[in-house]
């Protein structure tokens, strides 16, 4: 019987929740950017109780890890903290690009995907992944930069029948315009569905941390994030 795992993810505009469990999944997806501290544990108890299980019947806690706005990253990384350290679960921090392009490979076949997420600022969050055997290799490591250095580094990588996901390729005109050989997709965000894999994944691999390990992945340094207004 395979193991029982909660996901959680916050890290962008989308507040969302998957459960696999007997071999089942279920999940919520909501747009709440400003809610997500109201709404993420009543999703979390809907999913839990239409299952007739606890928190304490889960094998390992997953959640997405960034990169994401600064404020739903860490919404995510202290829920997630919250959950496992009451009921002892070990935790598994996700990928939100590698996400989606989990997403579109399970939705289109697609092994060779760009992630971009707005990153605001004229900036992207952004990363270039490739399907293996082993699971997603980066082709482009995640990093954070503006949409001029991102079409440089796609025009000295491989694109061929490479698909592009997210926020990021439509909020910056400089993308479309640089005529790339790069597949549109409607993928704009990540949902812990497709977290789910991963983290399978990295469980059977051993490779999870406990509640106090866990770490925000923002890809801007504290400086940076000081400079938006009305941020800490």
């Amino acid at each position: 019987m395979s193991k029982t795992i909660l996901v959680i993810d916050t890290a962008t505009e989308s507040c969302s929740v998957a459960l696999l469990h007997n071999e089942k999944t279920t999940t919520l997806n909501e747009l709440s950017p400003r809610s997500h501290t109201q709404r993420i544990l009543p999703m979390v108890d809907e999913l839990l109780n239409n299952a007739n299980i606890q928190l304490s019947d889960v094998h390992a806690l997953a959640f997405g890890r960034g990169p994401g706005s600064f404020t739903g990253v860490r919404v995510g990384v202290s829920v997630a903290q919250g959950l496992a350290f009451g009921a002892n679960l070990p935790v598994i921090p996700v990928s939100n690009l590698t996400t989606m392009a989990q997403q579109a490979y399970q939705q289109l076949g697609a092994e060779n995907v760009i992630c971009l997420i707005d990153a605001r600022m004229n900036e992207v969050y952004f990363s270039q992944l490739i399907k293996t055997e082993n699971g997603w290799q980066e082709v482009i490591q995640e990093q954070v930069c503006s949409p001029e250095n991102a079409i440089e580094q796609f025009k000295q990588s491989e694109l061929q029948n490479c698909v592009v996901v997210g926020t990021g390729w439509n909020a910056y005109p400089q993308f479309k315009e640089s005529d790339l050989a790069i597949t549109e997709t409607d993928i704009t965000l990540p949902q812990a569905e497709y977290m789910l894999p991963l983290a399978q994944m990295e469980l059977a691999q051993g490779n999870t941390q406990n509640a106090l390990e866990i770490e925000p992945i923002y890809l801007r340094n504290e400086v940076t994030w000081k400079k938006l207004p009305n941020k800490e």
